[in-house]
């Protein structure tokens, strides 16, 4: 390989210009190109220049604000970037495709283009130090365990693939955060957000989970494990539903259940049953996993008939992140069992959004029926089509 070919691949993957990734002697499938179709498409509208930072919605709006933080004040206040739940998703979008095709461009485009710019939100201000919901250079922020938890198994996650402590080293700095928000009124779990400690969520306490026995394979440390073990049967006494096996979204310190039901709240417990049962061999998780993915497929997918008179499951219109955060569970499953049921209906659902849900720009609306549209296409979900057309170019 000579100098020249290193560095136009080198170009190609720090500017995102439009070159179709190759690997050393392989193909690669439609999924990871529509992956990195898209990745380019979300780098050429959210980029703000001379910058690592991020849009939060295409078109911009300066006038916008977010409805999902804990502070009225903050939800106020308009922002110039993206806040971090959706700058986040890039860095789970581009780890999938670095996991998927084991490309180095990808890491090259982790080190020197999403990380950089994740820097900006992490607070090193306040202690156990941890990453904030807006950038340190405007006034100071909440901070929430469940951004924090979904960047610690990004990180984990890049360990895994690279064995560069770097990526350990930040994962477990994020635990230490995250680890903070435990305590025990009703009988341990974590907050939702470190400045209104007011609930304790499925979205925290499911992926925590997840995110310690990750990090109980990258470290072989058993504490991890108790605390992952611990977070998933806390998590399932107290907020799964019993009559379907599914989670319902909170409980608050009064006892009192918030029972909305998200894809990616039992998603993460599908997965964290599943993590389980590799590690133990104990078949109730395995149990528990099965029950959590037939009872998702039938609450999160409905009957859908085409034009042209093709039928099949399609995903239920929802937070488009929260679908691909539930896939990750289905993913975990079929790692054990090998039965693709219930991936091909999320692959029948992601091949019909390529040609009906995309507009002009190569971006996404959220309908997967493609009936209706966006006037702004949120950077979250851009993010979330990656990441799942990256997983899913990864299945045999």
């Amino acid at each position: 390989m000579n100098k020249r070919y290193l560095l136009v691949l080198f170009v190609c993957a720090v500017t995102l210009l439009n070159c179709t990734p190759k690997g050393e002697g392989k193909s690669i499938n439609s999924d990871l190109e529509r992956a990195h179709i898209t990745l380019d498409s979300l780098y050429s509208h959210y980029s703000v220049a001379n910058t690592n930072l991020l849009r939060e919605n295409y078109p911009f709006d300066d006038k916008y604000t977010a409805s999902y933080l804990a502070s009225e004040d903050q939800k106020n206040i308009p922002n110039q970037y993206s806040y971090l739940w959706p700058y986040s998703g890039t860095f789970s979008a581009v780890n999938a495709m670095f996991e998927t095709s084991g490309d180095k461009q990808y890491q090259v485009i982790l080190d020197t283009k999403v990380l950089p710019g994740l820097e900006e939100y992490f607070d090193q201000k306040r202690t156990p130090f941890g990453y904030s919901s807006y950038i340190n250079s405007a006034p100071e922020s909440d901070r929430f365990y469940d951004d924090n938890v979904w960047l610690g198994i990004d990180f984990t996650d890049t360990y895994m693939l690279t064995n560069d402590e770097k990526y350990l080293n930040k994962a477990k700095l994020i635990w230490d955060f995250v680890a903070s928000g435990i305590d025990e009124k009703l009988g341990g779990g974590i907050y939702w957000c470190e400045q209104k400690k007011k609930s304790k969520n499925t979205c925290s306490n499911a992926p925590g989970s997840v995110f310690a026995l990750k990090l109980f394979m990258a470290t072989r440390d058993s504490l991890y494990f108790e605390q992952g073990k611990n977070l998933y049967e806390w998590t399932k006494k107290e907020l799964q539903d019993p009559s379907d096996y599914l989670y319902f979204d909170n409980v608050n310190l009064e006892g009192k259940i918030g029972k909305a039901k998200y894809p990616y709240n039992s998603g993460q417990m599908l997965q964290a049953a599943a993590l389980l049962y590799k590690l133990t061999n104990n078949k109730e998780y395995l149990t528990d996993a099965e029950n959590i993915a037939k009872s998702g497929h039938d609450y999160f997918f409905q009957d859908f008939t085409t034009a042209e008179g093709q039928s099949f499951k399609i995903l239920k219109r929802s937070d488009v992140w929260f679908i691909a955060v539930m896939l990750r569970g289905y993913i975990e499953l079929y790692n054990l069992d090998n039965n693709k049921t219930y991936l091909d209906s999320f692959q029948k659902s992601l091949d019909y959004a390529w040609t009906h849900t995309r507009d002009n720009n190569g971006l996404f609306n959220v309908d997967w029926t493609g009936e209706q549209k966006d006037d702004k296409k949120w950077l979250l979900t851009q993010a979330a089509m990656i990441e799942m057309y990256g997983r899913m170019a990864g299945i045999k």
